[in-house]
């Protein structure tokens, strides 16, 4: 018997007794031989540290991307090697950036990414995933034009982590809810950690993570705008579940809504009955996986 089996046999014993349960360091995904003729996607998780939130002004500091093969059902058969590359900034890292994200101005003096090795590494993707997606998904289209033409998802947002028993939706938390550990704040580690929860069967509905992500990027839905709606009627835009967008930017100044196909009209209905009190035709856009997360107009 190996150390190694030793030592799993130990921790096996443990969680036996009931009074203990082991949290075990990710490791490589083992490689599944798919089915004869099984159509098969490239998906790539990306990840990236910036210098702070602001991906207009903010910058890149470091980015990692991780290639994987899957299954239309959503099962992963194996995982290729990761592009990482860290970036000097035009500005010095500041120390609570370094304290979060362990990359300090050292590390990064000199370093270049190189967009178009970028776009050349994500050109076969058929997917593009990231554990927040409307955060690096902006960081990145500003980065290189690749991600502009990429379908996104989101495993933070797409996967009902708290309807599947789970008290939290991050990362490191998963992780330990599902019984790994990883060296965490690192690009390249945080997308492993992203594939491995993917590939992870749910506990309730019993399908992987990841063909519920994919039902939920396939889905088409719509983003309604209340524009100039009346002011003292706010309160019931947002007890209904609208947002208010003051950002500066091409999104309207006004409250929204997204919902699903199937409730557009009956939402459309209500701000013209509700809030309105009269016929308009509200702004509304289409999103998909091409448009979802992203800032573009």
């Amino acid at each position: 018997m190996t150390s190694s089996d030793h030592l799993e046999t130990l921790a096996q014993t443990l969680e036996a007794t009931g009074d203990y349960r082991v949290v075990r360091r990710l490791k490589p995904r083992p490689r599944i031989v798919p089915p004869p003729c099984t159509p098969l996607r490239l998906g790539l998780v990306v990840d990236v540290e910036t210098t702070g939130l602001d991906h207009q002004r903010d910058e890149i500091i470091e980015l990692a991307m991780t290639p994987f093969n899957y299954g239309l059902d959503g099962t992963i058969f194996s995982v290729g090697d990761s592009f990482q590359g860290l970036r000097q900034p035009s500005e010095p890292i500041a120390p609570e950036i370094t304290a979060i994200t362990g990359i300090t101005n050292e590390m990064v003096a000199g370093q270049v990414i190189d967009p178009a090795e970028v776009a050349r590494f994500a050109a076969p993707a058929s997917l593009v995933i990231a554990h927040n997606a409307a955060f690096d998904r902006c960081f990145l289209e500003r980065f290189s034009d690749v991600f502009s033409t990429k379908p996104w998802a989101c495993s933070l947002s797409q996967i009902d982590w708290a309807a599947e028993g789970f008290e939290g939706a991050k990362l490191a938390y998963l992780a330990q809810a599902a019984g790994f550990f990883y060296d965490r704040h690192r690009a390249a580690h945080d997308c492993l950690a992203t594939i491995e929860l993917l590939a992870m069967r749910l506990p309730r509905s019993d399908v992987t993570s990841l063909s519920q992500l994919l039902d939920g990027a396939r889905a088409v839905s719509w983003r309604i705008w209340a524009e100039n709606s009346p002011f003292d009627l706010k309160d019931v835009l947002k007890a209904r579940g609208y947002r208010w967008n003051g950002d500066p930017g091409p999104q309207p100044r006004a409250w929204y809504i997204d919902v699903p196909e199937a409730q557009r009209e009956a939402e459309l209905r209500f701000l013209r009955t509700e809030i309105y009190r009269r016929t308009v035709d509200p702004l509304v856009h289409k999103i998909d996986a091409y448009n979802r997360f992203s800032n573009r107009p």
